[in-house]
């Protein structure tokens, strides 16, 4: 099968099983478990996976020179962006958070035309426009539920600080996955994260009643560290030996879809004619800005 679409499959499980977490995560906070806490328990989690899963891969050593790349993606990838997302996920709403989501491929196409050098073709910024329109028609045309989100405007504050941090980590982990294995940039990674969060999260961990958790929390936590973070992570890193950092954040676009259908299919939200266009806008500027160019042959 081809690499390239090997790479577009794995974008696009990871941002299905993103539009499903801001439902489940949504879920169990703050009454189960509080934010940070929350946090702890996924980086923790996915760590403990992804040592185990080096454990059956071939040993890397990391250059000297990397070492402070790799702290930087940890603290953006695993840290800031997640104590943003999940905190903002307590204060709104599920949609809310996988369209405030949509930003982040116009901040990685403006980075990485300014950090990497990347030449934004006209095609991109089709798709760009095309997914930002179906994005913002999702947010701004429809009602927005109140329930359970005690301060929307600061946790879409939140959502877009979050968007921003991502968007660096997709930058910087770039050049380290042309030169290591997956599993072992995302054990270090994950060791360091749980090492910073730790301290911030682990007095809202102990508050959890661990004895009183029904079988629905167990299997919500644990589709959080296993598909969210463990699976999401692996499979991010692998679009990003195929794909370039822009076009892995346009997938970012199907969040908003995701969580309305998944939403609607567990009774929380209803469907119309707007959603559905909004979807086919979304979709249609994902295929715009994943498209291979043509080359072209120049004769003299």
């Amino acid at each position: 099968m081809d690499k390239r679409l090997v790479a577009i499959l794995a974008a696009t499980a990871t941002e299905t099983i993103y539009g499903i977490n801001h439902t489940v995560a949504k879920g169990l906070m703050p009454l189960i478990i509080q934010p940070y806490g929350f946090i702890v328990l996924r980086v923790g989690g996915a760590a403990i996976l992804f040592w185990l899963l080096s454990l059956f891969t071939k040993s890397e050593k990391i250059e000297r020179g990397d070492y402070w790349r790799i702290l930087a993606c940890a603290l953006f990838g695993m840290v800031l962006n997640m104590l943003m997302f999940f905190k903002g996920l307590s204060l709104s709403t599920p949609i809310n958070s996988a369209v405030s989501m949509t930003i982040t491929p116009v901040l990685l196409l403006l980075l990485t035309a300014v950090i990497l050098r990347e030449r934004i073709t006209w095609i991109k910024s089709l798709g760009i426009v095309f997914g930002l329109s179906g994005a913002l028609v999702l947010i701004l045309f429809q009602e927005k539920t109140q329930s359970n989100a005690p301060n929307i405007p600061l946790g879409n504050l939140l959502f877009v600080l979050n968007a921003i941090s991502y968007s660096f980590y997709l930058i910087l982990v770039k050049p380290l996955v042309a030169k290591y294995n997956a599993v072992t940039l995302l054990k270090y990674f994950f060791l360091i994260a749980f090492c910073i969060n730790l301290p911030i999260g682990y007095t809202e961990l102990i508050q959890v009643e661990w004895m009183q958790l029904s079988f629905s929390d167990i299997s919500s936590m644990l589709f959080v560290i296993v598909a969210t973070t463990f699976l999401t992570y692996l499979f991010n890193i692998f679009a990003l030996k195929q794909l370039s950092p822009s076009t892995v954040g346009v997938f970012i676009y199907l969040q908003p879809v995701v969580a309305t259908i998944f939403a609607i299919l567990v009774g929380a939200d209803t469907l119309n004619a707007l959603r559905v266009g909004a979807a086919c806008m979304i979709f249609l500027g994902v295929f715009l800005s994943t498209r291979k160019p043509k080359n072209v042959v120049v004769s003299n």
